[in-house]
Order: C-alpha cells, then structure tokens, then sequence
C-alpha cells in the first residue's frame, strides 16, 4: 500500500452493509495484510467481520467511523527506531467510532478518539486532545499525552499509562476526573486488552508493562467523567465490545 490509496475497506464495508446489513461477517472472516505507507482514511466505516493489518505506518482518520472489525498497525519487523517513541497514525484516529478494535504499536497524532462512542484502541501515546467529546468506548494509551485530554468527554473510559507523572497537568477537569485502579475485575480486564495489544503487534513497549504488571499496574490513571451533566454513556468495561468479555483468545477477541 501507499499513501496514494485512500479509504482503504470503505468499499468493501459497504458491500458487507448492502449484503447483510448491521450484523456484518464473523469476526476475522476477511483478514487482510498490508506493508507500506497507507493514505488518509485507512479503515475508515469498517464493518464487523474485517481485520486491517498494517506493517508500516498510516496518514489520518484511521478508523473514522468504524462500526466493527480490527485495525492492527505496527511497524515492519526490520525497523532500527523504537516503536513507542515514534509516530505511526496521523490525527483524528477512529473519530466517531461505533465498535471495532484499533492496536496501534507506535504513537498517534492529536484528537485521537474524537467523538468515539463504542470503539476499543490500545495506542503508545498521543497527541493533544485526546478523547475530546467521547461518549463511549475504551481508550488505553500506554505512552504520554498531549494537552487538554478528554474534554468534553461524557462517557466511555480510558486509560493512561504515566510513568513520569505528568499526566494530572494535561487533561481538562471540566467533565473528567482521574484516579488511581483499584478493581480487580477491571485490572484484570485492562491487563487482557494490553495482552491482547501484545499478541496482535508483538509491541515491546506492551511487553515489557505486562513483564513488571506488579510495578507498572500503579502508573496508569484511570479517566472517568464525573459530573452529573456529563451522564457516562455506553457499555461498562466488561461489554466493552460486541456483547463479549474482555478476554484474550488466539488471534485477538
């Protein structure tokens, strides 16, 4: 692929949608892989029953829209940069997001997750606004992010890894609070999802949080919007996705 190729499954989803509406195809029924550098929109209103996998790296709107399915993108096993410290998905990753997976071993550009209300990423790091006006989904980034995180986010959870202690000074308080885990239901979900981000990417960065869990465990935030205007919508952690638990069978959930 290159970055002249634009809307990559768009057309494809659309089949899905005219053929069998909503439902979609059984998870992982169309797997494709590609290597490159993908144009704008890779994914974009993608239907349950497709998987995207990327080796390289992809320009903005990822996942806009996506109703279903899996977007995995890493880079090519022979690169010499660290993953975690470089950027591999443009801005506005998976904005207004319905459903479906993003595992993205590398950082994403600015106003990830921008009006999400039921997709599930995992990503190495963000830019500035990151979840603004999210209503639903889960977001777990495992690497710093930009300014004024979650503003005007109403619902949906996310997940900050901050090893620094930096994040308390970049996210907006207005309709959001952070706090420490304490569930060990919902630990051990979010421990599954970074399982599962591993498996799908082979990530380091996922690898060496889950090696140390016992020390790493209490360096993430978990971001809740917490004022009664902001009415949390969508499914709790445990249906995050399709009516499944968050579990880690072979070859993604």
């Amino acid at each position: 692929i290159d970055n002249t190729r634009r809307n990559i499954g768009t057309r494809i989803s659309g089949h899905i949608g005219y053929t069998v509406g909503d439902k979609g195809l059984e998870e992982g029924a169309i797997d494709i892989t590609f290597r490159g550098s993908a144009g704008q929109s890779f994914g974009t209103f993608l239907a349950k029953g497709i998987r995207l996998r990327l080796l390289g790296e992809a320009n903005d709107y990822v996942g806009k829209g996506m109703n279903g399915g899996e977007i995995i993108i890493r880079p090519p096993a022979d690169c010499t940069f660290v993953w975690s410290d470089n950027t591999l998905l443009g801005n506005t990753v998976m904005y207004g997001a319905t459903g479906g997976r993003l595992f993205a071993a590398g950082r994403a550009g600015e106003r990830f997750c921008v009006r999400n209300s039921g997709g599930v990423a995992v990503v190495e790091g963000l830019g500035d606004h990151g979840c603004e006006y999210m209503t639903g989904g889960v977001v777990v980034g495992l690497g710093s992010t930009g300014r004024n995180f979650g503003a005007g986010m109403s619902g949906g959870r996310a997940y900050v890894y901050d090893p620094e202690n930096v994040f308390p000074g970049r996210y907006n308080n207005a309709m959001i609070g952070i706090e420490r885990l304490a569930d060990q239901e919902e630990i051990k979900r979010l421990h599954a999802l970074i399982t599962a981000h591993q498996e799908q990417t082979e990530s380091p960065r996922a690898a060496e949080i889950l090696r140390n869990w016992k020390a790493t465990l209490g360096r993430f935030w978990r971001v809740v919007p917490h004022p009664a205007e902001a009415k949390p919508a969508g499914k709790p952690l445990h249906e995050w996705a399709d009516d499944k638990p968050l579990t880690t069978p072979t070859g993604g959930f």
